[in-house]
């Protein structure tokens, strides 16, 4: 019997508690289980933790983290991963959860795309919007320019100074990095389908301030063919609102039309779902099976705001939810981080003075 095959059938690690899902709500889950002295493990399909925020904007700042007047989206995940540090979680990274399976006694088997095999006493889902695909530029013979000429997302800013820059879109993150990038680039259109933005009214206005003062252009329309010269993209062939047809030179194309958000073998796991969300209480967050809980985008209830802080305040809630589930007999009682020995042992800093 090969080595993989005595791996693949032995038996699964028996863990207190998982948690799927390595953004920064999912990495906050593990700081909130620590304090009551309860270990995670954390799986994750994509390779490195901070989901959205470190696949998709790492640069972009982010205002409403509390304490943090501004705060850089990869600064944000590095934080929460140092805070998180004392409670030496087990990060399981590029791997999906393929199967999530309640056993008799309460207990879950999590198995996933690597064969990494789980036995949980608790699951959290901490997914966010499942997996995510972005929405492609649809024009014949993209594949040979993604990744290199045509983007879905800006892995770093500086890549893009001094450029020629066309960005299509009309949210958040085609108006973010409109303005972000436009005193960087060379020459920046923005190329939008329609005069309506979705995107923050402030950044809207920024923009057009931009406009006005001749630093960028904006062209509403929508691209119809890519212009290339031999293998190399030149820019794009569009279509205006009011009928004309232009050619737009560009060394790079950022399309931002949004995610595919798919939840993949999440849909199979027998949980309530409403419009694609997992349904919880707002007592523990627990989902319709128990002992499974969901947080942050993942899941809804009356109320639901889609906000990190929110996934916060769920995780905390969460984490006394769990210690509940896993230990019923143990009396629960508040601590905080402040006076508590036992907290402050476990974060592996000083005593709080007692003179």
């Amino acid at each position: 019997m090969s080595e993989n095959s005595s791996a693949a059938e032995a038996a699964p690690t028996p863990v207190e508690t998982v948690i799927i899902g390595a953004g920064p709500v999912g990495l906050f889950q593990i700081f909130e289980l620590g304090l009551l002295g309860i270990n995670a493990h954390i799986i994750d399909s994509l390779a490195q933790a901070g989901g959205q925020c470190t696949e998709l904007y790492p640069d972009k700042p982010i205002y409403d983290i509390p304490a943090l007047p501004i705060c850089g989206a990869q600064e944000l995940i590095d934080r929460l991963l140092e805070q998180a540090k004392p409670f030496h979680a087990t990060f399981h990274l590029g791997q999906e959860v393929t199967e999530l399976q309640p056993l008799e006694g309460g207990k879950f088997h999590v198995a996933t795309s690597t064969g990494t095999r789980l036995l949980a006493g608790a699951v959290v889902i901490a997914a966010g919007v499942g997996s995510f695909q972005p929405r492609r530029l649809a024009l014949p013979g993209i594949e040979e320019f993604e990744g290199r000429n045509v983007h879905y997302r800006v892995k770093s800013a500086a890549d893009f100074h001094g450029r020629d820059l066309l960005i299509c879109g009309g949210g958040d993150s085609a108006l973010d990095w409109t303005v972000a990038l436009c005193d960087k680039a060379r020459s920046l259109t923005l190329l939008h389908r329609r005069a309506d933005f979705r995107a923050a009214p402030a950044t809207v206005a920024r923009m057009r301030e931009l406009v006005a003062a001749g630093k960028m252009q904006l062209l509403e329309g929508n691209a119809t063919a890519l212009r290339r010269e031999n293998d190399m993209l030149t820019g794009l062939d569009v279509h205006t609102a009011d009928g004309r047809d232009l050619p737009l030179s560009a060394e790079h194309i950022l399309a931002f039309y949004g995610l595919h958000p798919k939840l993949g073998p999440i849909a199979e796991w027998g949980m309530e779902l409403e419009k694609r969300a997992l349904k919880v209480d707002t007592e523990k967050f627990q989902t319709s099976i128990p002992g499974i809980f969901a947080i942050g985008d993942i899941n809804t209830y009356p109320g639901k705001k889609k906000l990190i802080l929110s996934g916060f305040h769920e995780a905390a809630l969460t984490a006394f939810a769990i210690q509940h589930h896993l230990y019923p007999q143990k009396r629960q009682f508040l601590q905080y981080t402040t006076t508590s020995p036992i907290m402050q042992k476990r974060l592996g800093v000083a005593p709080a003075d007692s003179h």
